[in-house]
């Protein structure tokens, strides 16, 4: 096992007189972002096409599973004990990858990994890596802190090479550039690479752009930098699911590979993976199987497959999330992107909007939690809490109940930063606290309201409430206080009762 000293990235990068790389900062909100969004009519018009695509193929592939309810209990019930025992599990995993002869790296934070991938890039003398589609580096923010260090990253996944190339970020968990048209990837390939003058937008030509500019990479970077899909504790064996074949290339011509796991993706047994490889490719790609699932297990004889194997265990604030017994839900996460693909929120928004590497509702669980609510506290109030994630969850993670919970820290933070103050929203609650803990003060409340609201209602409804909750009321209707409270009409029942009979006396035979 390889340690390393705790010397930050920032710290080294400061000592050198470079700024350090921005990880953990406010975003815009999500409200604001998503209204730029909104008014991007091409971009509602990809995303509804390919949700609405997704979603179909979806039902028929888990329609065709007798066992599917069992299933998801299964995946949820592993993923609930796995958490529940992490440090006994992620031991395991670490003795079981150096006895097949790979070596296990501990990072603290996103700083720490960024800088034990730069060091065992620079051990082998290299300026480039491949790189398999990774969330996790991208949360870390692994291709920046590498350019950094002089290294370049090469994408090659279809989606994130196109990312790559167009110099933005991910809007979808399994299809990056989910929120691009045909006849925009073929412009950008046009911009970008070359021999490409003539290409057309049919699928196939702009895969054969792209295969002919990754393949001189392929076979001549010597270092490999993937993600992990499941690491297997009892065996030591990490598990890559894809469907291009790019990351069967990187996992076997490098001479190195490095896989960056979030300690949340180990699993404790090597039957386990029989319930999640049914699982996941239905609710990501909608497929039977996936095309390509490698499983790689320390290194093999010379010759065959990289010569060296390092699997990066990254906390980056998991240890945190896993306290909340909530919250923690989060990590059972197999990012299958079913919940992004049912969301109406994320199909009308894209997944930009989220200002997360983790969009749709698992990033408005899992990126304030790992970031802070005050980094990103609007994100849980991303959602209608229509509950449509929940159900198809294929881990059963209960985002509906995770939100809610979230939006309490939120106000619980924002309350705290509000203390003493003469907030307008601190003096109301306060007001109706009061009001709410005395059935006195709740009628009286009830009759004054029921007087001042007459000069509002309109129709049946209240349209528009002047002044602070004018803004709540501009995109919704009021119903008005009604005539008769319940517990005036209770009161008024219990008057025109009649009177209770007299007991009628026993005769005896």
């Amino acid at each position: 096992m390889a340690r390393h000293d705790p010397t930050t990235n920032a710290e080294l990068m400061s000592r050198e007189g470079v700024p350090p790389l921005p990880t953990k900062q406010p975003a815009m909100s999500f409200q604001d972002a998503a209204k730029l969004s909104l008014g991007d009519s091409q971009l509602r018009f990809n995303m509804g096409k390919a949700t609405n695509t997704i979603r179909g193929k979806r039902v028929k592939v888990v329609e065709e599973m007798p066992d599917w309810e069992a299933l998801r209990e299964a995946g949820r019930a592993i993923k609930d004990r796995t958490l529940r025992h992490l440090d006994k599990y992620l031991l395991q995993f670490e003795a079981s990858v150096a006895r097949v002869g790979g070596k296990i790296h501990w990072a603290a934070d996103a700083d720490d990994a960024n800088r034990i991938v730069a060091d065992l890039v620079k051990a082998q003398g290299a300026k480039e890596v491949v790189k398999i589609k990774s969330l996790t580096t991208d949360e870390i923010g692994l291709n920046e802190a590498l350019a950094r260090e002089g290294i370049t990253a090469h994408e090659t996944d279809l989606a994130e090479l196109i990312i790559q190339l167009a110099d933005e970020r991910s809007s979808h968990i399994l299809v990056p550039a989910i929120h691009k048209s045909r006849a925009e990837i073929r412009e950008l390939f046009r911009r970008t690479l070359e021999n490409t003058e003539e290409l057309t937008d049919d699928p196939r030509a702009l895969a054969a752009a792209a295969r002919a500019h990754l393949r001189k990479k392929f076979l001549t970077v010597p270092v490999a930098v993937s993600g992990v899909n499941f690491g297997v504790a009892e065996t030591g064996t990490v598990c890559i699911v894809e469907s291009e074949g790019n990351g069967r290339m990187c996992l076997t011509l490098p001479k190195v590979l490095i896989s960056v796991m979030g300690i949340e993706k180990v699993v404790p047994t090597w039957r386990d993976m029989e319930v999640y490889l049914q699982l996941l490719p239905r609710s990501s790609t909608a497929e039977r199987m996936n095309p390509y699932t490698s499983f790689w297990t320390g290194i093999a004889p010379p010759g065959d497959g990289p010569d060296e194997f390092h699997v990066i265990l990254l906390d980056d604030g998991r240890s945190k999330v896993l306290t909340d017994r909530v919250g923690r839900q989060a990590l059972a996460c197999i990012r299958c992107s079913a919940c992004l693909n049912i969301c109406p929120v994320y199909e009308r928004t894209g997944g930009h909007a989220y200002n997360s590497v983790y969009p749709g509702p698992i990033g408005a669980i899992l990126t304030p939690q790992l970031v802070g609510v005050e980094n990103a506290g609007s994100l849980p109030y991303a959602s209608s809490l229509c509950g449509a994630c929940y159900e198809v969850c294929p881990v059963k993670i209960n985002i509906p109940e995770v939100l809610v919970h979230l939006r309490g820290k939120v106000v619980r933070k924002k309350q705290e930063t509000l203390r003493g103050q003469l907030a307008p929203e601190n003096v109301a609650m306060k007001t109706l606290g009061r009001v709410f803990a005395s059935p006195r003060r709740y009628a009286a409340m009830q009759k004054m309201g029921r007087q001042g609201q007459k000069l509002m209602v309109k129709g049946g409804v209240i349209e528009r409430i002047p002044g602070y909750l004018g803004g709540w009321t501009s995109v919704r209707d009021v119903y008005p206080i009604a005539p008769q409270t319940f517990r005036e009409w209770w009161k008024q029942r219990e008057r025109k009762v009649l009177p209770k009979q007299p007991p009628r006396e026993e005769t005896r035979p």
